[in-house]
């Protein structure tokens, strides 16, 4: 990989090297985007100011305050360090390194760590949490998305891995963090040496259950019964259980394979999920030949699914649940409907691909095991009209054409394309409303829209919820199932907000009435309500604070009001960070957030400053007063 490819997304890695077939009329397609007036005048087909689901509508909404009260709103900027409102602390709880045993060593700011010290220590860039309350004790669950290569290699020249343990350091450091934590005077920490702490890397074994299990598809020579698969990496989103499990959602997992031969042409299927002769500069071909798709290339088939642990049993085995699909997994919301089917919704994190949802075949039952209710059940995608309705279509052997449902569930995307989903603008994080019977998820930009298809073929269009060609923003999509029942096949929906700068542009792209110069942002990602309805989002967008950008200053965490669609900037992050993940303590009064990848281009030395080298880390917000943030 060049220097310049270094320093380049995954996105535009696989855009690069694996560029996607055919480009539309753009010329034809633009002239379908709205002007910012009748964007947001003309009802619900696009706008969000009359609302398909009978909210309040959100014109006239200037000067209102319906969220708390204690802050008016942070100002975006580009500092190095984290911002929050005046009455507010934060303080670091765990960074990338930080020893989990007493048996451990402190983190190396020279050599950045061996495979031995990383497999002992808090991974790399933390993304999606869980807290959990394990037998009067705080147990977090982290996920630990990838490690940034310029830094964990900073010791290099390459800034590569250039041996062996550099391989193995690279794959200790992705994963999962399973920590207790414990506040002492007034700051959270993690518990050296509890039963709870534990690390799960790209080398733990886990179990392959529900309809993949024992496929042809999911059989390799290491593995002929395609039963048990080693590790999990590139973990984006979370999600949680009734039943007290850690759901841990594999995205990006394509970039760590590679071809030891360069005339290997890799199929069809393969091509899909975007995995192809080049990795993305990991290396891990050359410490273990599984990850080299000439000599076996059904095991990237066995990787992209949601995989379940239990954290308050360390020696359990993880387990992949096919059953919701095989794609590049943001988050996994479950809710249990009214009727006690459980409901997972989830997201394919990439331009153009799908919203999908789960639901159980079998009820939930509080008291009883319902460890395996996510092996059997329908898995359905999401097809929008303008009108604002829409429709929950089943993947099934009769719909999609597929043999088995197993197949459908290793080759989840070309399932979706079958039946004419509606490609979405890179669906990232759900979240389910715990007052209302609605559901939101975050579509963080799509360059391509109104350009080229997705990867399968489907067009990708101007239309209701991807209403912008060259969305460069973003918009967070609503729905609410008919009857307020996550079971039900049909739903309506309406844009909550449409991110954008009014700053600059005075047409669709300056974001929808409730974004203003106080609050505007861009690629809304982590999404999480709290119990009291207000929905936190998450950016994880363009900081250079130029040009479109102009005035967004670093990625940033902001709170909105569902019932009125007033949104404040609640924090903001230091330079070159993605703002991910949040837990709350037990009283409300702390909410924890990652800090993902701060520094990756190399201007940051969050979080200890000076010449630091920049971690990922996870933050306490709180009230200077102690009482609970919401």
């Amino acid at each position: 990989m060049s220097a310049s490819e270094d320093e380049i997304s995954f996105d535009e890695f696989d855009d690069t090297h694996y560029p996607r077939d055919g480009a539309t009329d753009f010329q034809k397609i633009s002239q379908t985007v709205l002007s910012r007036r009748r964007f947001l005048g003309q009802g619900a087909k696009f706008g969000a100011a009359a609302f398909v689901m009978g909210t309040t509508s959100l014109t006239g909404l200037a000067g209102c305050t319906f969220l708390p009260e204690d802050f008016s709103g942070v100002e975006a900027n580009n500092k190095d360090t984290v911002t929050v409102p005046e009455n507010y602390n934060w303080h670091v709880v765990s960074m990338w390194g930080d020893p989990l045993w007493s048996n451990s060593l402190p983190f190396d700011p020279v050599t950045r760590g061996t495979a031995e010290s990383q497999l002992l220590a808090v991974g790399d860039n933390n993304d999606g949490m869980v807290l959990f309350e394990i037998d009067e004790k705080l147990v977090l669950a982290s996920n630990n998305e990838y490690v940034n290569r310029s830094i964990i290699y900073g010791n290099r020249a390459s800034k590569k891995p250039e041996t062996a343990d550099d391989v193995l350091k690279g794959m200790a450091g992705h994963g999962v963090t399973i920590a207790e934590i414990r506040e002492t005077d007034g700051k959270w920490g993690i518990v050296k040496d509890s039963p709870y702490n534990r690390r799960i890397t790209a080398n733990t074994p886990m179990d392959i259950s529900g309809p993949a299990r024992g496929h042809d598809m999911m059989k390799t020579a290491a593995d002929p019964d395609g039963a048990t698969a080693l590790g999990t990496w590139n973990n984006c989103g979370s999600g949680r259980t009734p039943w007290g499990t850690y759901l841990t959602c594999e995205e990006n997992f394509n970039g760590y394979f590679s071809s030891s031969d360069e005339n290997y042409t890799p199929s069809d299927a393969l091509k899909r999920y975007g995995v192809g002769n080049k990795d993305w500069g990991y290396a891990w071909a050359s410490v273990d030949e599984r990850f080299d798709i000439s000599k076996n290339p059904n095991e990237p088939n066995r990787f992209g699914y949601v995989v379940e642990i239990d954290p308050e049993n360390p020696d359990s085995v993880p387990k992949k649940r096919t059953a919701l699909g095989r794609f590049k997994h943001e988050n996994a919301e479950l809710v249990v409907a009214a009727n006690g089917h459980v409901v997972v919704y989830l997201g394919d994190d990439e331009r153009g691909e799908f919203l999908y949802r789960f639901v159980s075949a079998e009820k939930y039952r509080e008291g009883d095991e319902n460890r395996d209710l996510l092996d059997a059940g329908t898995l359905f995608v999401a097809r929008f009209s303008d009108d604002g309705t829409g429709k929950w279509i089943p993947l099934t052997p009769e719909t999609t054409g597929m043999t088995t449902q197993a197949e459908i569930s290793i080759l989840t995307r070309q399932a979706a394309s079958a039946v004419g989903a509606t490609t979405m603008d890179r669906p990232e994080w759900v979240a389910v409303n715990p007052i209302r019977g609605e559901a939101y998820v975050a579509l963080t930009n799509n360059k391509n829209r109104g350009k080229k298809p997705n990867a399968g073929g489907n067009p990708a269009s101007v239309n209701g919820p991807n209403p912008r060609a060259e969305n460069l923003y973003g918009q967070i999509v609503r729905w609410r199932p008919v009857n307020n029942d996550h079971t039900a096949d049909e739903f309506n929906w309406d844009l909550f907000v449409v991110a954008g700068n009014p700053t600059v542009h005075n047409d669709a792209y300056g974001g929808s009435e409730n974004v203003n110069i106080g609050n505007m942002f861009n690629s809304p990602d982590g999404l999480s309500f709290d119990d009291s309805g207000y929905l936190w989002i998450q950016t994880d967008g363009n900081y250079t604070d130029e040009g479109d950008f102009a005035g967004m200053g670093n990625n940033q965490m902001l709170i909105g009001d569902p019932l009125t669609g007033e949104i404040k900037r609640f924090m903001v992050g230091p330079k070159e960070c993605e703002i991910t993940g949040m837990a709350w303590s037990p009283d409300r009064s702390t909410v924890f957030v990652g800090i993902q990848h701060p520094g990756e281009k190399g201007n940051s030395h969050f979080p200890e400053g000076g010449q630091s080298v920049p971690r990922s880390a996870i933050i306490a917000v709180s009230r200077k007063d102690g009482t609970a943030i919401s």
